[in-house]
């Protein structure tokens, strides 16, 4: 071989050492001084944040299962596995420490006069069952959707994981079937109870009144207060929302996306939170608050002191209907 055609040689293989080599000297450290062959690509964080979901080609008709990874998705889950852990918190136990509060300083609400013997009926057998399938199933509800939420945190380290497993799937069952009892509830409650719940002037006397809670003052009223009409059309209107986003949630993708339906789940939540401490105050002015307000729709008969103090224009109206005699109205 002559000197130039051993140069030549030489130059060839010092040329495909360099493109060999090349990539490799390109590429950027990583933290242990080692050449990191994924520098040139692009950032993950980078990518999920700007991208506003990573999406392939497929060839099945569900366009949803297209979408690899869905950056808005962390959002959701952030909300669903801190925010409202806490904000549910806060809310619940809240509302138990004001209940609470307010039973120590204020006691129970008794009978100012007595009872007196004598009962008069305040919700039919129709009404009342009306008032308890939605109350049943509202609890029942209740209980299945905070497994959701807290289950994990508060009952998970206390049952190990395989009875908690099945605890959340008889739940699951049980949230779901139990949803169309609510809602049947629900229609009947507000069909029943529309009429007497719509907003009258004798109201504003109740409110100027203290609304029951001054004792010197007596607070008029209809069939039902001013307070009490405010949770008839909360409940009302929680129970419409609270239902409607749940049965997205039962049914999912008919209409909706993946987006879509992590808003209704968030609305679902954040609703039944609210709809859950509304209640738990509504509960406790039934039972503890107030003397022989449970009487109503337990029996279906309340003490006509009872009515007289706290239901007294519509104590009248039903003796007058029933043409019995009213007793004297104490002085105000």
């Amino acid at each position: 071989m002559t000197a130039f055609a051993r140069i030549r040689f030489v130059a060839l293989l010092l040329m495909l050492f360099g493109l060999t080599t090349a990539p490799v000297l390109a590429q950027k450290l990583g933290p242990d001084g080692a050449p990191n062959p994924t520098a040139s690509v692009a950032n993950q964080k980078t990518l999920l944040e700007q991208a506003p979901r990573i999406q392939g080609r497929i060839d099945i008709p569900d366009v949803k299962a297209s979408v690899l990874m869905q950056p808005a998705g962390r959002t959701w889950d952030y909300f669903h596995e801190v925010l409202l852990h806490w904000g549910g918190a806060v809310v619940i136990v809240g509302m138990l420490a004001v209940l609470a509060l307010a039973y120590l300083i204020m006691g129970r609400l008794r009978i100012e006069a007595g009872r007196s013997g004598r009962t008069i009926v305040r919700f039919k057998a129709f009404e009342r069952f009306a008032h308890w399938l939605t109350a049943v199933s509202f609890v029942l509800l209740g209980l299945t959707g905070l497994n959701i939420t807290f289950g994990k945190v508060l009952l998970l380290p206390l049952v190990g994981p395989d009875l908690f497993s099945d605890i959340s799937q008889v739940a699951k069952y049980v949230h779901n079937f139990t949803s169309f009892a609510f809602v049947a509830g629900l229609v009947l409650i507000t069909v029943l109870f529309f009429r007497d719940n719509l907003f009258k002037r004798v109201d504003v006397d109740w409110v100027k009144q203290g609304g029951g809670f001054i004792k010197s003052k007596h607070a008029p009223a209809g069939r039902f207060n001013l307070g009490e009409k405010f949770v008839y059309w909360l409940s009302v209107a929680a129970g419409l929302l609270v239902s409607a986003s749940g049965f997205v949630l039962l049914f999912p993708f008919y209409g909706t996306n993946i987006a879509d339906m992590q808003i209704a789940q968030v609305a679902h939540a954040v609703i039944a939170i609210l709809f859950i401490a509304l209640i738990l105050g509504h509960i406790y002015i039934g039972t503890l608050g107030m003397e022989g307000a449970f009487e109503a729709m337990g029996t279906g008969e309340v003490d006509i002191n009872w009515a007289r103090e706290h239901h007294d224009r519509w104590l009248a109206e039903k003796l007058e209907a029933e043409g019995r005699q009213a007793p004297a109205t104490p002085a105000e």
